[in-house]
C-alpha cells in the first residue's frame, strides 16, 4: 500500500490586488448576479467567461419550481459561450454570488456538475480554464478546474 497526496494551489488576493483585466471580469460576474432568477433560494450567482479571443459571455443561475430543472450560473455561461462561439476555448471563468444581504464575504466554488462541465471544456480544447472566485474579503485564483476536481473523469478514460 502507498499513500498518494494530492496538492492544489490556490492563490488568494484582495480585489484591489487583482490585475485590472481580472477586476473587470469579476465585475461582469458580479453584474450577472442581477440576471439571476432565484425566487426560491434567494441566492444569486453570476459567472463571466473570458474567451481566448477576448469576448466575455455571462451567465446567471436560473431556478425553477421543479428544482432539478434549474441551471447554475457557471454552466449557463459556459453553454452560452459554446453555443455562440464554439470555435473559442475558454480562458477564464469568474464567479460571484450574493444573497439578500449583498455579496458574500468569502468566495463560493462551483458545484460538482459545473466542475465536470468546465473539465470537459479543458479536455475539448486541450487548454486549462483559469478560475476566479469572488468574495468581498478575498478572491481565489486557480490555474485549472482540475484543482477543484482531482482524479477527474474525461472521455479518454472510456477509451483507454
Amino acid at each position: 500500500m502507498r499513500t498518494i497526496d494530492l496538492n492544489i494551489r490556490i492563490r488568494e488576493f484582495t480585489f484591489d490586488e487583482m490585475p485590472e483585466a481580472d477586476r473587470q471580469l469579476l465585475e461582469q460576474a458580479k453584474l450577472a448576479t442581477y440576471n439571476a432568477y432565484a425566487n426560491y433560494s434567494r441566492f444569486y450567482v453570476g459567472a463571466a467567461v473570458l474567451l481566448d479571443d477576448g469576448r466575455v459571455v455571462i451567465g446567471a443561475n436560473q431556478e425553477n419550481a421543479a428544482f432539478p430543472s434549474g441551471l447554475c450560473a457557471e454552466r449557463s455561461a459556459v453553454f452560452a459561450a459554446q453555443s455562440q462561439c464554439p470555435e473559442q476555448s475558454i480562458n477564464t471563468l469568474a464567479v460571484a454570488a450574493r444573497n439578500e444581504n449583498g455579496f458574500l464575504t468569502d468566495p463560493i466554488s462551483p458545484c460538482g456538475a459545473c466542475r465536470q462541465v468546465v473539465l470537459e471544456m479543458e479536455d475539448r480544447y486541450k487548454h486549462p480554464v483559469r478560475i476566479l472566485l469572488y468574495g468581498e474579503s478575498r478572491v481565489f485564483e486557480l490555474s485549472s478546474i482540475k484543482d477543484l476536481l482531482p482524479l477527474s473523469f474525461v472521455d479518454a478514460h472510456m477509451h483507454g
